[in-house]
């Protein structure tokens, strides 16, 4: 099913950084709003997250904070066959399994330490990033500081080639640990890894090891993201890889091209809007910079397949955290009431962007992007959106990788635990 490719209370205070930036301190106690509390400026500005759980379903926050813990404790310590995702190996690594392809990748690392920093897993983290480290980062060579995109469990390489998305998530996830937890020292201090990275997914052209066929992650004239950093696969991209909120926080947290990633979010939502169909709302797997959708392998990655599910997420998460642009909140309603439209509990999980259904699934993966979407949609069908996820047990058996890392996303997103933590 999923083979895929590779797939504060108010803000403290400011702190101005040697750019002239300012930044909120969001600490891991922030509040979290059960009202609107943040109609008009983000949780960024705010330091408040909405509580989907607590403002539509009227959960308690013991009632959320068990229903987290326990998605957790199954994904990451439950069942070795049929129930974690979390694999430790000896004395002080772990990766995240696919489980339906029997393999590692950077999309399911990257969340991985992502859940962990939100959830203030120290250890979880550092065993996945030293893992990640370890076997799947490229210590010199065309690919400096890139990522193996898919390994074997015993750290052998699958593809040396990268995903661009594992190398946005793990960048996060490292400012993250760097304000939550401190830096330490060699691979885990954060920070500096976290912009190591960076400088190469905007500079890798510079490394004289590249001989031009490595090349940036993100093209420079459209400042969008790329498929595969690669000359082959750099000429389009994966709308659910755009991730505007992520690039906000690095125009004011990376140590050079601060510029470039404040526009590289201004471009990204101007492409979501072109990505989106304007009936359904649905995006396709793959694009062209201009948002039109391209299907390289004729496999149907022009249509709405299992990529494309989480632009809903990026979407509605940006909105949550900037409020930059009101379309967002409009492509989201548009979106859910598509899908509402299809039956609750029994839409399909791929579509032509027109809408014509390509498969009689419903998948936990959709069903938890969707509740993820309700962060920015105001159209009142999102609650019962918001109680399927909530109504929803935690992903198992051979789907458990995908489905599961999406829901423990969601979960930590619509349960206002997905904050953002901000240098000291």
């Amino acid at each position: 099913m999923k083979n895929r490719h590779a797939s504060i209370p108010f803000i403290f205070f400011l702190i101005s950084t040697a750019y002239g930036l300012a930044f909120p301190v969001l600490p891991w106690n922030a509040a979290s709003s059960s009202s609107t509390d943040c109609k008009k400026v983000g949780a960024f500005q705010m330091g408040i997250v909405t509580n989907l759980f607590s403002e539509c379903l009227g959960k308690s926050e013991t009632q959320i904070r068990a229903k987290i813990d326990g998605a957790f404790t199954q994904l990451f310590y439950g069942n070795d066959d049929s129930q974690r995702i979390y694999y430790p190996v000896e004395p002080d690594m772990a990766y995240i399994k696919d489980i339906l392809n029997g393999d590692v990748r950077t999309e399911g690392m990257s969340y991985g330490m992502m859940i962990a920093v939100e959830m203030d897993r120290k250890k979880e983290f550092d065993h996945l990033w030293k893992w990640a480290k370890t076997h799947m980062q490229h210590a010199g060579g065309p690919h400096r500081n890139f990522f193996a995109w898919h390994c074997r469990t015993d750290g052998s390489t699958i593809d040396f080639n990268s995903a661009s998305d594992g190398e946005e998530w793990f960048v996060t996830a490292l400012f993250f640990a760097s304000a939550r937890w401190g830096d330490g020292k060699g691979i885990f201090d954060y920070r500096a890894e976290a912009r190591a990275i960076l400088g190469s997914m905007l500079h890798q052209d510079a490394n004289p090891e590249s001989n031009g066929k490595i090349v940036n992650m993100f093209d420079r004239k459209k400042m969008q993201v790329v498929f595969v950093p690669t000359v082959q696969l750099s000429g389009f991209t994966d709308p659910s890889y755009h991730l505007p909120h992520f690039y906000e926080l690095w125009a004011r947290w990376a140590d050079q091209d601060n510029d470039f990633w404040r526009d590289a979010a201004r471009s990204s939502r101007e492409f979501l809007k072109k990505a989106a169909h304007p009936s359904t709302g649905l995006t396709p797997d793959y694009a062209d910079f201009d948002g039109s959708p391209v299907d390289p392998w004729n496999r149907g990655h022009g249509d709405f397949r299992y990529d494309a599910w989480r632009t809903a997420m990026n979407i509605a998460v940006d909105y949550a955290w900037f409020k930059a642009d009101p379309w967002a909140v409009e492509q989201s309603n548009r979106m859910l009431r598509f899908f509402h439209s299809r039956g609750m509990g029994r839409y399909g999980s791929q579509y032509t962007l027109d809408g014509q259904q390509l498969d009689d699934g419903h998948s936990d993966g959709l069903v938890a992007m969707n509740a993820a979407a309700c962060l920015a949609a105001t159209d009142p069908v999102r609650n019962e959106f918001v109680a399927e996820l909530w109504n929803l047990p935690v992903p198992q058996d051979e789907y458990r990788y995908y489905d599961g890392c999406l829901y423990m996303l969601a979960l930590l997103q619509c349960g206002g635990q997905f904050r953002i933590h901000g240098p000291r």
